[in-house]
């Protein structure tokens, strides 16, 4: 007897789950960003809500809840509902970074998350105060080299992409920087527009506006060639041999939500990211569009969190 009522337990909890799925969606839904308004990851977010409301017939709208790296958001997202009805938008800096930078993550990327899809693959810009007064690359490595801890790097914050990416330039160029980190990209770029900071790495669609407006100066990108936004601005690993620095973006709802749910989203998400108007859109803010499985997606996150320990433990990195 008991065997029979597991039976039907699990019975029913698969016909529930398949009617829910089936329904889905029949109210909006919450697209949860890690960090302030104003940065690259929030415009990302925003091209992606639009379209997917369309296909869905539901509203998605944004939630920002910035701060701690994204772990804010992850943790709010994490104890939501699976029931497809909040979903997250990652970067690296949430999945991989952060499990290896803090001894007890309140969250873990693989239990408490399913993946649904990786939006995009992108290169971040290193960019200047125009009154820092250099002009390339090397120049700023020199600047650096003559006075340690003289310049000031800004970030959205520890373990940020814009901040790793700073990390592998020091690793690789031996520069050394006062490091101060934010809440998000948003409040870094106002303290550096103000000339607080001389220093921050940021995605280019983020940095882009201001370097075409005069208030910043752009010094170089950390893809492997030219971007294709901006080819007029030199990549770093012309200056720097073997410097290579690149992120993605992707989605993940929380751990249990419905796998119907979940390919359901991927679907829709890949057939928007193939249109010519979100690509043309990618690329001038200098993202790729990818569109992986969710399978795919879980794997990439698996080989980032070795990849990502290795440069903390390798740096001595600690949150701050």
């Amino acid at each position: 007897m008991k065997l029979i009522h597991i039976f039907l337990s699990f019975s029913l909890m698969f016909c529930i789950s398949g009617v829910q799925a089936q329904s889905w969606p029949n109210k909006p839904i919450r697209l949860v960003v890690p960090y302030p308004p104003g940065g690259g990851t929030d415009v990302v977010a925003r091209l992606v809500a639009e379209p997917l409301s369309q296909e869905l017939g539901q509203t998605v709208f944004i939630d920002n809840k910035g701060g701690a790296n994204g772990i804010i958001g992850c943790n709010f997202v994490a104890n939501a509902a699976p029931d497809g009805y909040t979903i997250l938008l990652v970067l690296p800096a949430q999945m991989s970074v952060n499990p290896a930078l803090y001894k007890k993550p309140s969250y873990d990327p693989i239990q408490d998350f399913s993946p649904i899809v990786q939006l995009t693959s992108f290169e971040v810009a290193l960019v200047i105060h125009p009154s820092l007064g250099v002009n390339n690359v090397n120049e700023l490595i020199a600047l650096a080299k003559s006075k340690p801890g003289f310049l000031s790097l800004a970030s959205a914050g520890t373990g940020s992409s814009g901040h790793m990416a700073a990390v592998w330039f020091a690793m690789k160029t031996g520069v050394d920087w006062v490091h101060i980190p934010f809440k998000g990209a948003g409040p870094a770029f106002a303290d550096l527009l103000a000339g607080h900071a001389q220093v921050m790495f940021a995605t280019t669609l983020s940095t882009l506006p201001y370097v075409r407006t005069g208030k910043l100066k752009a010094l170089g990108v950390t893809g492997s060639t030219r971007s294709q936004a901006a080819p007029e601005i030199a990549s770093i690993g012309e200056s720097v041999d073997g410097y290579e620095f690149t992120q993605w973006h992707g989605l993940v709802a929380p751990a249990k939500t419905p796998a119907d749910i979940i390919g359901k989203l991927n679907l829709e998400i890949v057939r928007l990211l193939k249109s010519p108007k979100v690509r043309e859109k990618l690329a001038s803010l200098g993202s790729e569009p990818v569109g992986r499985t969710p399978t795919e997606f879980a794997a990439l996150i698996r080989s980032e969190l070795t990849r990502y320990a290795d440069i903390v433990k390798l740096t001595g990195m600690k949150p701050e």
